[in-house]
């Protein structure tokens, strides 16, 4: 996503549908769907999501550790990403502190330029990953930081970015996937920065998350109508032994921007989308503008929650946080 406005692996060659030479990929597994879409299936929402918090909070990611839920979000006039706290997903509590005090040297050390924060306990401690602009490229890239408490302060790890193709755009929009044992990380190259497609991108990483293990797989890439000109902001999680990933697309500037998912069997795909937005401004009746840059947590009562930023109602040029429950029918998710 962007800053607020006012603002393993079997080895085998593929070229991606941009063109892109990638190595080190799942032997098996093809670079993009090519499986007939799915049925559409309506994204109605049976009551308004819930707005949980009146404030600035873009492209939550949330956190439970013990009892309480840490939600992240991108940077904000007063930190360079900013952190609430709940042990209900409804009444959030705002930090007074930024988790993430100082970047990277290899990153402009510009607030603004700080965005789509993931954060997740690595066993010692929790890592954070963070976008921020490359000095070297002049492209947003992925960087590492490393806490031992979910409050922060997170500290820089590494000499560079972890993932950093300028030649694709960069790279933004981290998230975390773990299963038997390894970690993966989700990422978006960030070609509508300059006329290339865009790509939502898996990889194999270390447990902490501070080096990467194995080449990207790129799974999903934007090619239906009402995706605009990109799909970025992933999430991906299992559910009935399916893999469900959640995307945001199109516009983020606006009402224009919506919540897309893509189902498969097997970790590597094929993902096939929904022809469909999950969310968007009208399948929320308008309750919501623009819902996107969600997050799936499981709330106390063991039931998924889904977790998004919209656009204020007031024109103010916030996005506030919002929650809704979230079902799953074969896979399938329902707001």
């Amino acid at each position: 996503m962007f800053p607020t406005v006012v603002r393993r692996f079997g080895r085998s060659v593929a070229v991606t549908a941009s063109g892109v030479l990638v190595a080190g990929l799942f032997a098996t597994a093809p670079a993009l769907a090519t499986a007939p879409a799915l049925a559409a299936v309506p994204a109605r929402a049976a009551a308004a999501p819930a707005l949980v918090l009146d404030r600035d909070f873009p492209d939550p990611d949330v956190v439970k550790v013990g009892r309480t839920y840490h939600a992240y979000a991108t940077n904000s006039g007063a930190a360079t990403i900013q952190h609430a706290t709940s042990t209900d997903l409804v009444h959030w509590t705002p930090a007074g502190a930024d988790p993430l005090p100082r970047l990277g040297d290899w990153a402009e050390p510009a607030r603004s330029l700080v965005w789509a924060p993931e954060v997740f306990a690595n066993g010692r401690g929790f890592t954070m990953h963070y976008t921020a602009r490359d000095r070297a490229s002049g492209k947003q890239c992925i960087g590492v930081a490393l806490s031992s408490s979910p409050d922060g302060p997170f500290r820089p790890a590494g000499q560079g970015p972890l993932v950093c193709p300028a030649e694709q755009g960069g790279a933004i929009d981290a998230a975390s996937f773990t299963e038997g044992g390894r970690r993966y990380l989700l990422w978006k190259n960030d070609g509508n920065c300059c006329g290339l497609p865009t790509r939502i991108h898996l990889q194999p990483v270390s447990w902490d998350g501070t080096r990467t293990t194995g080449d990207p797989l790129p799974l999903i890439g934007q090619d239906l109508a009402w995706e605009g000109q990109l799909v970025e902001a992933p999430t991906l999680v299992r559910r009935d032994g399916r893999y469900v990933l959640f995307y945001s697309a199109d516009s983020y500037a606006d009402h224009r921007y919506k919540t897309g998912y893509a189902v498969a069997d097997r970790l590597t795909g094929p993902y096939v989308k929904a022809p469909e937005p999950l969310m968007s401004t009208e399948s929320l009746g308008g309750a919501v503008r623009g819902p996107g840059g969600q997050d799936v947590v499981t709330g106390p009562d063991g039931k998924d929650r889904i977790l998004f930023h919209g656009w204020s109602p007031d024109g103010s040029q916030r996005r506030l946080l919002y929650a809704a429950g979230l079902d799953f029918a074969d896979g399938t998710p329902r707001v």
